[in-house]
């Protein structure tokens, strides 16, 4: 895979994503997050392995990266559970101008509070993809990942700013 697809796909991967956070409940609560726990067992079910591996290996790590300096002893455990992880065609001929969408949902808690999270890449597939489908799949899963992520971390960062 070429850089300049890399950086193509980051760059749809960044502009495509999409999140919905319940703010006002969580802004409410007043908590903020000590340690960080994935539930992928839904996912487990749903989708299966090694989707949900990479799952659970990646958004600890990125949650852990992306809350960094902003974890306290004082808060509760984020616990982001992953009840669905889909990946679009891996061919160009789709309906969305040649990509195909991916998108993973769950639920974000902290304490009793807890609203959905989503998150919505694009892909777009490469010829070179189609004869390393587990490697462009676990690719496309990590930009999923990194979207989710950041989406759960502004939301954490807006939380705070309203407390």
């Amino acid at each position: 895979m070429s850089d300049h697809s890399l950086t193509r796909r980051a760059v749809i991967a960044a502009g495509a994503g999409l999140a919905f956070a319940d703010r006002g409940a969580l802004a409410q609560s007043g908590q903020a997050v000590r340690n960080i726990r994935v539930d992928v067992a839904p996912l487990r079910a749903n989708a299966g392995d090694p989707t949900a591996t990479w799952v659970e290996r990646e958004l600890p790590r990125r949650l852990a990266q992306a809350l960094a300096g902003r974890l306290t002893p004082k808060g509760g455990t984020l616990t982001v559970r992953i009840d669905y992880l889909t990946l679009g065609p891996n061919t160009g001929a789709t309906i969305h101008g040649g990509s195909s969408p991916d998108n993973i949902q769950g639920v974000a808690m902290i304490g009793a509070i807890q609203w959905p999270v989503r998150a919505t890449t694009s892909y777009s597939a490469s010829p070179i993809d189609q004869t390393m489908v587990e490697q462009s799949n676990h690719y496309r899963v990590s930009q999923l990942v990194q979207a989710l992520t950041f989406w759960i971390a502004r939301t954490l960062a807006l939380k705070n700013s309203d407390v």
